[in-house]
Formats: C-alpha cells, sequence, structure tokens
C-alpha cells in the first residue's frame, strides 16, 4: 500500500511541474499559435499569387504545379520550425531535420526509378520537345501522344493499342517527332524496263504526282535514278505532303502509286517482273547447254548416215 501511495504523490508532482510550466508556456503557446495561423494564411496568399505569375510566362500546368506545391510546402515547414522555436522545443527541432534526411536519403534509393521518371518529367515539360496530339516514335513504339504526365507519356499506336512509356525511356533513348514540321517526304521507289526512254519516264511521273493528295505544291517533285536493278533500272519520286496523321502520309504514298501505274499503262510503260535465269548442271560438271548441243549434232549425225544408208 505505501509503494502505491509513493507512486500516486510522485505521479501527482510531476502532474504540478508539468501545470506550473504549461503556465509559464501559455504566452509562448498563444503566439505560437498566432505565427502557425499566419504562416498558413500567407503561404496561402503567396501560392495563388505566384500561380497567377507564372502562368504568364509558363503554359505547363503540370510544373507550375509541381513547383507552387514545392514552394507552399516550404514555406509551411518554414513557418513549423519557427513555431517549435518559440514553444522552446529547439531540440526537437534538429532531431526532426535529421530524421528528414535520412528519410529522405531512404526513400532516393528505394524511389530511384520513380525519382528518375519525375525528375525526366520535369525536363520533358520544360524543353517542350513535342506535345500533346504529336505523331513520334521511340522505344519501338510508333503513335499519337495522348497524355503527358510528370512520370509516363502515354502513346496511342496507330493499331490502336494505348502504351504508357516511362519518362526516363523517353528521355534517355532517340526520339523522332514526325508532326514538328507540319510535313514529311515520301520517298517512292520504283522500276522500269531498261528499253525505256528515262528522260520520257521521268516527265511522264512528275506529271503524273501533280496532284497527289495533300501535296506541298511550293516544294518541286523529284525523280532521281539511283540503281541498275537486274531486271530494271531503278528511280526514287520524291515529293512533300502536309502532315498532321499517320493516315496523311498513307493515303498519299497509296494515291501516289495508283498515278503513276495509271500513267505507265497511258504511256506503254513498262515495269518489268524479275527475271531469273536458271543453269542446271549435268553430271562431271558439264552444263545443259553443251550436253543438248550434243545432242543435237548426234540426231543430226544420224539423220546423215539414214540418208546415205538408202
Amino acid at each position: 500500500m505505501k509503494d502505491v501511495n509513493d507512486a500516486v504523490e510522485l505521479l501527482w508532482s510531476k502532474l504540478e511541474v508539468w501545470g506550473e510550466q504549461i503556465v509559464l508556456m501559455l504566452p509562448n503557446i498563444f503566439v505560437a499559435l498566432i505565427l502557425l495561423i499566419i504562416t498558413v494564411y500567407v503561404a496561402k496568399i503567396i501560392r495563388d499569387w505566384l500561380g497567377k505569375f507564372m502562368g504568364k510566362f509558363s503554359h505547363s500546368a503540370a510544373i507550375n504545379n509541381l513547383i507552387l506545391t514545392i514552394l507552399h510546402i516550404g514555406m509551411l515547414m518554414v513557418g513549423f520550425f519557427f513555431v517549435l522555436s518559440v514553444l522552446n522545443l529547439d531540440r526537437v527541432v534538429i532531431s526532426l531535420l535529421a530524421g528528414v534526411g535520412i528519410i529522405g536519403l531512404a526513400l532516393g534509393f528505394a524511389f530511384q526509378d520513380i525519382a528518375a521518371n519525375f525528375i525526366s518529367g520535369v525536363i520533358i515539360a520544360v524543353q517542350k520537345p513535342f506535345g500533346v496530339g504529336d505523331m513520334i516514335e521511340t522505344n519501338d513504339y510508333f503513335g499519337n501522344i495522348e497524355r503527358i504526365t510528370l512520370r509516363t507519356i502515354d502513346i496511342r499506336q496507330v493499331t490502336g493499342e494505348l502504351v504508357r512509356v516511362p519518362n526516363k525511356m523517353v528521355f534517355e533513348n532517340p526520339l523522332t517527332n514526325f508532326s514538328i514540321n507540319g510535313s514529311r517526304r515520301i520517298d517512292l521507289e520504283v522500276g522500269i524496263s531498261y528499253a525505256e526512254d528515262l528522260e520520257h519516264v521521268q516527265q511522264v511521273v512528275i506529271e503524273a504526282l501533280q496532284d497527289v493528295k495533300n501535296r506541298i505544291k511550293t516544294r518541286d517533285i523529284e525523280v532521281m535514278y539511283d540503281s541498275f536493278g537486274d531486271s530494271s533500272i531503278n528511280f526514287k519520286a520524291r515529293f512533300w505532303v502536309s502532315y498532321s496523321r499517320q493516315v496523311d502520309f498513307v493515303s498519299a504514298k497509296s494515291d501516289a502509286i495508283i498515278r503513276i501505274k495509271k500513267a505507265f499503262d497511258a504511256n506503254d510503260i513498262l515495269i518489268p517482273f524479275p527475271i531469273r535465269t536458271l543453269d542446271f548442271g549435268i553430271k562431271g560438271g558439264e552444263k545443259l547447254s553443251e550436253e543438248l548441243q550434243s545432242i543435237t549434232a548426234s540426231i543430226k549425225k544420224g539423220q546423215r548416215l539414214n540418208g546415205e544408208g538408202q
């Protein structure tokens, strides 16, 4: 019973000491509460003002929200540390700062891939190498950009699949933006017979491609011969088309093929089939042609002998 009384007295004495300390700290607590309210209010005002100011210079909502959130949290943390200092909790402030550093280091190692995608997303948002609606090819994916976030890029492939590519992969690997110039060049390979007049063919092709779908008429059509094939002389017909979607490119190329085929038919220009010469070997490595000549000579000799016998 005595031990219980002693414990109760010790607890009561502790409560009295704490109560006296709380009474002594009431002014500090009051000041700390006012400082905390002011911090929250001022941080909100500054965030709203910076949001309007940044909107005039940066059109990336993701970047703007990221910067504003970081600044807002930073201002709240500064105010919170001041509140702890007013309450004479300096040791708590030091412990919190050390804990934040250790936690940040641990999270950095645990989520380094997420952090890399996030940082890559920030850089992409600042540099703006592409935008929503652009047709791009990266990491073996080809399609239209539907959404850009600070972690991934959503690409709708031309075959309909939606691919979410991490920003780190896009940032570190080659990327082709087909929409950035609003135009694309079509290189169409064609072969004609060796018997054709090459200059005449050039003129026929140029005239045939004048009204191709989506063709940019301010840029010349080029017809350039580039090789002697096995059964044809090959050339490339090159022309530029307006480009915003992949269908613009595909339909223009298809239309060009149709027009060239019709023009060749109208002018009796031949697109030759591939020609292959087969040479069969006989026993001892003798060629078939030589064996046929020998057989033919034997037949003729037999015919002469028969004629003399008669």
